[in-house]
């Protein structure tokens, strides 16, 4: 993704994601997947969660989404390490600067558990999938924090979990065709970034503050989420004394209806029904949930 930006993108709604609990004992700021902002095709939450053993992500379902029937989920790790376990055999753990990219398909039951002393941290980004990929078989792609791309140039560090920045690209396969990169600016820079016209993006702040879409905006601070409008690019700039770090995210949208209930998230009722009998009788996908425990 090269060439000069024409049209810079505008912050046009920005939030501020306050903790809640979630799990057992997590506290997480969620931004997408909220009552002010339910769903922005494609994505259907982003979660900054911090959680400390024994509080975790115990056995749960999902279908639709990143875990369990019709979505991707992304979980990049901060600080600390969890592990992730499923009813398919999979087991990991993924440490501060990892990722892992999971394709949830036609069904997962799973866990995510603290495996550190102190407190984890960490992005879950949950990624929908079209129609015709929700009933995939579960596959996984898990980066360790040496093998994620990065670039540098005038006081601009990119992490490039999946797109392209300052000519550096991911190896990362997305299905639904996404960006994720990781930026952190230095003082007194600034970033002109491209982004696909087509596609929804969002910023999400996790240290500093930075001014975004104009160079008149006030400054936004971490923990805030700002939902980009219509354009080719966009423009940041670090004009206080500390470090900005922030992930740029942008996807292709799938324009297709999302219905929602719980961990599960398809096109229609009919179908969350169906996926709701599905798990509680461990038929179609999730037959290993019978007998399976973490």
């Amino acid at each position: 993704m090269t060439g000069v930006v024409k049209e810079l993108r505008l912050v046009v709604r920005k939030f501020l994601a306050r903790p809640q609990h979630e799990g057992v004992g997590a506290i997480v700021r969620r931004s997408i997947g909220r009552f002010e902002l339910k769903y922005f095709d494609p994505f259907l939450l982003l979660d900054e969660f911090s959680v400390s053993a024994p509080s975790g992500f115990p056995d749960h379902p999902h279908r639709g989404l990143i875990f369990v029937h019709w979505f991707e989920t992304v979980t990049y790790m901060l600080q600390g390490a969890v592990t992730h376990e499923d009813f398919e055999g999979h087991k990991g753990t993924i440490g501060a600067g990892d990722l892992q990219w999971m394709t949830a398909g036609r069904g997962i039951v799973h866990s995510e558990m603290p495996a550190a002393q102190g407190t984890q941290k960490g992005l879950q980004l949950w990624i929908n999938l079209s129609s015709q990929h929700k009933m995939i078989e579960p596959r996984y792609q898990e980066i360790a924090s040496q093998d994620i791309a990065e670039a540098s140039k005038d006081g601009i560090k990119v992490r490039v979990i999946a797109g392209e920045a300052l000519g550096t690209k991911s190896p990362i396969y997305t299905r639904t065709p996404t960006m994720y990169l990781d930026f952190t600016l230095k003082p007194g820079s600034h970033l002109e970034q491209p982004i696909p016209i087509s596609w929804n993006a969002f910023v999400y702040v996790l240290e500093g503050e930075g001014i975004f879409g104009n160079s008149r905006s006030l400054p936004v601070a971490a923990h805030h989420l700002l939902l980009l409008g219509g354009g080719d690019g966009l423009e940041v700039w670090n004009k206080s004394g500390k470090a900005l770090r922030f992930v740029l995210v942008g996807g292709e949208p799938l324009g297709e209806p999302v219905v929602q209930v719980g961990p599960f998230v398809m096109n229609s009722q009919e179908e969350i029904d169906q996926t709701v009998e599905d798990y509680e009788n461990c038929i179609n996908g999730f037959e290993k949930a019978r007998h399976w425990r973490s």
